[in-house]
């Protein structure tokens, strides 16, 4: 897709899951990475680990939940290496941070208006350079109408479900410019939390649970996030990876309702 190496900024990638993974898989494919976190150590890691490994990669600091510190790590990738060509957005805050609705907003902050920001400023940057292509992270988390097992975070699920909406509302228009949008919704990943938790459950537990009977590795998350950012066929779309299938695209216009049940008649 790239006439030359790529520049990639992968937000969210200072931590040992799926954003080093994506940095370290860009690395192998020729491109330029920006790391970026609000972990510089986490940050510095996975820039040393891609360098010895034979790749590019220098570290960015930024907090995606600030859109001043967004708009220098556009910046920085610009004057570090001379363009910006990919932008992942993978940047999270996944867990409540108070009780109640308070401890949403945490999550809104980094998940949508983190995303959002980046988003904007990026297709400003890939406009002078001819185009480009975003791949935002959400979650299978925000399809679900309801849940029938306990769990989850609401305000992790809310913001997910508008990433997945910016994905498709912004797409056309970015599209005029060159600038490809797409989104990756998985499920189940075999990082440090969803790893214990599962470990900790039998065959039988899981299936009661609603657990998925695998996990995605984040290998996988990586290659296919790479795929979307380079197939040209693909604006507007979002995959959708249940951990136990192969992965999937919700059909352009599709309605989200699966199944309907009768509206009760009045009394």
């Amino acid at each position: 897709m790239f006439e030359s190496p790529p520049v990639v900024i992968v937000t969210g990638s200072g931590g040992s899951g799926c954003g080093r993974a994506i940095a370290a898989r860009w690395a192998a494919e020729g491109a330029a990475v920006v790391v970026s976190d609000i972990h510089e150590a986490g940050g510095q890691e996975t820039v040393r680990l891609i360098e010895k490994g034979g790749g590019r990669a220098t570290f960015c600091r930024a907090d995606v939940a600030d859109e001043s510190q967004v708009r220098h790590l556009i910046d920085f990738a610009q004057s570090t290496f001379g363009a910006l060509s990919v932008l992942i957005n993978n940047a999270s805050s996944p867990h409540p941070t108070g009780e109640g609705m308070a401890g949403w907003f945490p999550a809104f902050q980094t998940d949508l208006l983190g995303t959002l920001y980046a988003t904007r400023w990026a297709i400003e940057a890939m406009r002078r350079f001819g185009g480009g292509s975003i791949v935002n992270l959400s979650s299978i988390s925000a399809l679900w109408h309801g849940r029938k097992t306990p769990g989850g975070f609401p305000g992790y699920d809310v913001a997910k479900s508008s990433v997945i909406r910016l994905t498709t509302a912004v797409a056309q228009d970015a599209a005029q410019n060159g600038i490809r949008v797409n989104c990756l919704a998985p499920g189940w990943i075999a990082t440090d939390g969803p790893t214990q938790y599962w470990e900790s459950l039998t065959p039988a537990q899981r299936a009661e649970r609603g657990v998925p009977s695998k996990l995605l590795s984040t290998k996988e998350i990586a290659e296919i996030v790479v795929r979307l950012a380079t197939d040209r066929s693909l604006n507007g779309r979002v995959v959708v990876w249940w951990s136990e299938d192969s992965p999937r695209l919700i059909e352009w216009g599709d309605r989200g309702y699966r199944d309907f049940a009768e509206f009760p008649a009045p009394f």
